[in-house]
């Protein structure tokens, strides 16, 4: 391992280097483009030594940069912002050159302890192809409820519960005619058949991008209430179970774990978190919403927590539980097995009698 090390202050044109030896001692200071190239040339001609410790911030261009580096032979670190604007030396006085020496310094004296992991190439691509889905999904979503909000302000037409299919618009379309809100609903339908296509595209993308997690994305299929999409967006945002300890240390990250207060004789436990990534939340409490049926494993825990706490609370325990058993099967590359939810399969019947029913309001 060198014994040189570098911070960078990185920003969308150019980026500070500050680079010291083992002893504290600044070798160099200055700026370069951000650049691939002017990165290369950089570590070029300063004759860095292989496996030089190079810091920065996490931030939007970290991952290429890192990726940049590593290749070049660097040992690159990203590190938590908020970690190295608290420990600075000097909080007040903030600058590209005090930014970059506060991340070289912290480095060389092991100051930091939190360090954002850096995906690989494949997780990035399978990333890049959820978000974009999610976006295209966002905007198609958008155009439905475009309609249905021109449609109330028009007292005679009635708002149509479904507009997923192409038979729905059509019908909608030929009821409202040459109509100004009927040109305007075509513009909408315009774009949600836009929209569509590229979901359609996209969805191809993620077949082919899901091959080298075939196996992965298989076995967590397996669990009730996972599709392909949750399966996906699970494998993209954690990579590779080792990096957490326990299945409660990956329900932390997701931000699934209630927030705490324990001060003396008083603690609180709060809301979630919603710390990390609210993609992999928001697919596992639409997961976790199945647990509604009776067919599903998890019915009996969900209506447990809905009978104490409500709906909504019960969900977010069912995603809870269900995250740390999804981690659990990746880890020990083990398919779902109902035995080990203390659960049996005991199929049951109630009936029972009623006395009383609302009836209808009766009129004057």
């Amino acid at each position: 391992m060198s014994k040189t090390i570098a911070g960078l202050d990185v920003h969308s044109k150019k980026t500070f280097w500050v680079i010291q030896d083992s002893e504290g001692q600044v070798l160099a200071e200055f700026e370069c483009p951000t650049t691939r190239e002017a990165l290369i040339r950089t570590v070029r001609e300063r004759k860095l030594p292989i496996g030089t410790r190079v810091g920065m911030e996490a931030g939007s261009q970290a991952r290429w940069i890192v990726h940049t580096l590593t290749a070049a032979g660097m040992a690159a670190e990203v590190l938590a912002p908020q970690e190295v604007r608290a420990k600075a030396f000097r909080r007040g006085q903030k600058s590209d050159r005090r930014d970059a020496f506060e991340i070289c310094d912290g480095l060389r004296r092991d100051q930091f302890v939190a360090r954002v992991w850096t995906p690989p190439a494949k997780i990035c691509q399978l990333r890049q192809i959820l978000s974009r889905r999610r976006h295209f999904i966002s905007i198609r979503t958008a155009q439905i409820n475009a309609v249905k909000g021109l449609l109330k302000t028009v007292c005679d037409i009635p708002t149509p519960s479904f507009l997923n299919s192409d038979v729905a618009w059509e019908r909608l379309i030929s009821r409202l005619g040459d109509s100004e809100l009927g040109v305007s609903v075509e513009l909408h339908h315009e774009m949600w058949l836009v929209a569509r296509a590229h979901v359609q595209r996209l969805d191809a993308q993620l077949r082919s991008a899901l091959q080298p997690f075939a196996d992965v994305a298989a076995l967590l299929q397996t669990a009730p209430g996972v599709g392909t999409i949750t399966a996906a967006t699970f494998i993209a945002t954690i990579g590779v179970p080792e990096r957490f300890p326990s299945s409660a240390h990956l329900a932390s990250y997701i931000g699934l774990t209630p927030s705490t207060y324990d001060s003396g004789r008083r603690e609180r436990h709060g809301a979630i978190t919603k710390e990390g990534s609210p993609a992999l939340r928001t697919a596992l409490c639409e997961a976790a919403q199945q647990a509604r049926r009776p067919t599903n494993p998890l019915n009996p825990y969900f209506l447990k927590i809905k009978a104490q706490s409500g709906y909504k609370k019960a969900v977010v325990a069912v995603a809870h539980r269900l995250a740390r058993i999804l981690y659990q099967m990746w880890k020990h590359e083990a398919s779902f097995d109902v035995k080990r939810l203390n659960v049996r399969y005991q199929p049951t019947t109630r009936a029972w009698t009623s006395y009383y029913r609302i009836g209808r309001a009766s009129r004057a």
